[in-house]
C-alpha cells in the first residue's frame, strides 16, 4: 500500500533534550513501533498510518497537529 498524502502529521519540536517520540500500532494488542529521543531544538514531523494509530510524547515538547497546538511537560 502505498503511503496517504492526506493522512494526518504531527510536528514534535523539543523543548529539552531527552523528549521521547514513542508510535504505538493498531491490532488488537497495542505494542511499541518506534521510538526516536530528540533533544532540544530538535524537529521531529510524524505521520499516523495504516500501521500507527498512536503517538505518545514525553518530556518538554510542543507539539502542533492539524486541530491546534499544544505543549507537553514533565513535572520536576
Amino acid at each position: 500500500m502505498e503511503p496517504d498524502a492526506r493522512s494526518d502529521f504531527i510536528v514534535v519540536k523539543a523543548l529539552a533534550n531527552g523528549v521521547s517520540v514513542i508510535g504505538l500500532s493498531r491490532g488488537s494488542d497495542t505494542k511499541l513501533n518506534h521510538t526516536e529521543i530528540l533533544d532540544e531544538g530538535e524537529v521531529l514531523i510524524a505521520q499516523f498510518t495504516e500501521h500507527v494509530s498512536a503517538i505518545k510524547v514525553r518530556g518538554d515538547a510542543q507539539i502542533l497537529t492539524s486541530i491546534g497546538g499544544l505543549e507537553s511537560y514533565t513535572d520536576e
